[in-house]
């Protein structure tokens, strides 16, 4: 397969699915309105309602719900060969992901910007808004432990790394001060500014491993899971306009960009795809992913084609801060399709290593050794790098390697290997983190309106206590599951909560297209919806007594079980609640007539 093909094909796609599926959405089903006043301007506040530029929030939203999911997953998922992933990131991102972020963040916005669950509260009754309370943060907070997984694993005893993420904090609140008092509404020359600095981080980078500072900023898996915890406490307790905003739509600038230069380095190199379009681990005994191609490729593959965690940020930051309602297309359905695309070209970059090394990267040495493979030119990328890349597995390893395998291919790059190859590994960190910070403030949104019901002062967006207290309960609890855990403990659980809050999103989704009386679009939504329940829960009990169980891991099992359960009562109650508004809309229909 060649990778140029694979690269145009994909952008076609995606740039006409936008013009036409989601244009038809926004007009015809949600029916926007520029006119209607938005939730950022009823309640502006300076802190967590403010009317912010489309490309400022377009920034923000993007750097939120692109984690871990358009980078790893792909990756991940290269073990079944390269087509059904490329079909489940063209077709899901199009049909499920962005239809799933853009109504959802309708809704929100409709809602006055109040989070998924307090619309379930509201569309679906008070049951369903508490047990949907409690489902999201049950998910949210597996979820942050999960995401956090990957940034750990990146910066793991490497100053370079650390330096140049941690660079962008202080830049961040700069630039926040700067358009704040300084020079208000100059978007164009903050944008330049904070680029300016952050590629100054970049490029002092590699410098930093050498000098005296190096081991100031060299930290354990330990230590950096505690320094993420406190990260993300700071970005849900100071006002989003100082460190949340400006740092993650700066982010998004060096994200797009470097995956635009990864899309121009394909076109120049045109590297072979080398992975086959499907390999003999789609019927289960992979080394890399567990299981068979159904359901496994849909819990693999999150971010990129469908992910729950992008429900979070679109009835939680976002809605928010938009300044029209025009604003919900090219950010909600948009943003969803730029990450398809990043997941696309994640996806080339692994498979265009030689498939023994691919497997030789992502695979135990004692496990490769089983699949009687020899690697071709690993040893070589292994000597170049200056690191040993046999035995990573994980996917951001393999990532790199394969970005940095494009990157150093173009004539007059050949002795950058290494940089490039420490560059894509700060780069993936630095991509994941966005979605800490946006994860850890939507949690505190969604444990305050909880506790709010019981205790009315909780209740108060303004107050100090409220936000230190309800981060501090966040921040301490996915990064005490983060610090205790382990790959093997966390990311098999994130993949089918992640997905169970996509089906729980869908679920509310539908409910607020028939509550608009738009019953005949109303499959927009439930079709995808019905889709991933019986393959999440598929996989889910899967998980429970083919992997968990038979292994001992009984809290694994029980949380599972957790899950199970509270999605089967949301999706029983919301068809409760659908067929009595059918019932209801036919009789209305009947006297009309």
């Amino acid at each position: 397969m060649n990778s140029i093909v694979l690269v145009i094909i994909s952008a076609i796609v995606l740039i006409l699915a936008y013009r036409v599926y989601g244009a038809f959405i926004a007009a015809k089903v949600l029916v926007v309105d520029e006119t209607r006043e938005v939730p950022s301007k009823i309640h502006e506040d300076g802190h967590d309602y403010v009317p912010t530029n489309k490309w400022v929030l377009m920034g923000h939203h993007f750097a939120a719900i692109a984690g871990a999911g358009p980078l790893i997953g792909p990756v991940l998922a290269a073990q079944y060969g390269y087509l059904p992933g490329t079909l489940w990131i063209l077709i899901g991102g199009i049909f499920a992901g962005a239809v799933h972020d853009m109504v959802l963040l309708f809704a929100s916005v409709r809602h006055d910007g109040q989070s998924i669950a307090e619309i379930a509260r509201t569309d679906l009754g008070t049951r369903m808004g508490f047990v949907t309370s409690i489902a999201v943060l049950f998910i949210l907070i597996i979820a942050m432990a999960g995401l956090g997984l990957p940034v750990v694993s990146s910066l793991f005893n490497s100053p370079w790394g650390t330096f140049t993420v941690g660079f962008t904090i202080p830049v961040a609140i700069l630039i926040g001060l700067y358009l704040k008092f300084l020079r208000p509404g100059k978007i164009g020359e903050a944008t330049v500014i904070g680029m300016a600095l952050i590629v100054v981080g970049v490029v002092l980078g590699p410098t930093i491993q050498h000098t005296a500072l190096a081991p100031y900023l060299t930290f354990n898996a330990k230590q950096l899971s505690l320094i993420l915890a406190i990260y993300g406490f700071c970005a849900a307790a100071l006002p989003v306009w100082l460190l949340l905003l400006p740092r993650d739509y700066l982010s998004t600038y060096m994200k797009l960009g470097v995956i635009g230069a990864l899309a121009v380095g394909i076109i120049i190199v045109r590297p072979a795809i080398q992975m086959p379009a499907i390999t003999q681990f789609i019927h289960g005994g992979g080394p890399v992913v567990p299981g068979k191609v159904f359901p496994f490729i849909f819990i693999t593959i999150a971010c990129g084609a469908l992910s729950g965690f992008h429900a979070l940020v679109s009835s939680g930051t976002t809605p928010k801060l938009i300044a029209s309602e025009k604003d919900i297309l090219p950010i909600g359905f948009g943003a969803m399709l730029l990450e398809s695309f990043v997941a696309i070209t994640a996806l080339i970059a692994a498979t265009c290593l030689p498939t023994a090394d691919y497997f030789a990267i992502n695979s135990a040495p004692a496990v490769f050794a089983k699949l009687h493979m020899i690697p071709k030119e690993l040893p070589m990328l292994s000597q170049m790098v200056g690191e040993n890349l046999a035995g990573r597995p994980g996917g951001s390893v393999s990532l790199a390697v394969g970005m940095s395998y494009v990157f150093y291919k173009i004539p007059g790059l050949e002795s950058l290997m290494s940089y490039w190859y420490h560059f894509c590994i700060m780069f993936e960190a630095l991509f994941i983190l966005t979605t800490i910070d946006a994860g850890t403030r939507i949690g505190r949104y969604l444990l305050q309106d909880l506790c709010g019901k019981f205790h009315k002062p909780f209740e108060n967006k303004d107050s100090v206590f409220n936000m230190i207290f309800f981060s501090a309960i966040i921040s301490l609890s996915w990064g005490y599951l983060l610090y205790t855990g382990n790959v093997s403990t966390i990311w098999p659980l994130f993949g089918t909560a992640n997905q169970m809050l996509a089906v729980i999103a869908f679920a509310v989704g539908t409910t607020v297209i028939l509550k608009k009386g738009k019953h005949k679009y109303a499959l927009i939504t439930a079709i995808p919806m019905v889709l991933m329940a019986v393959i999440t829960l598929d996989a889910a009990l899967q998980n429970i007594f083919g992997n968990y169980l038979p292994q001992g891991k009984m809290l694994l099992a029980i949380m599972s079980l957790i899950l199970v359960i509270l999605v089967v009562i949301i999706l029983v109650e919301s068809i409760r609640v659908w067929v009595k508004d059918f019932d209801i809309f036919k009789q209305s229909h009947d006297e009309t007539v």
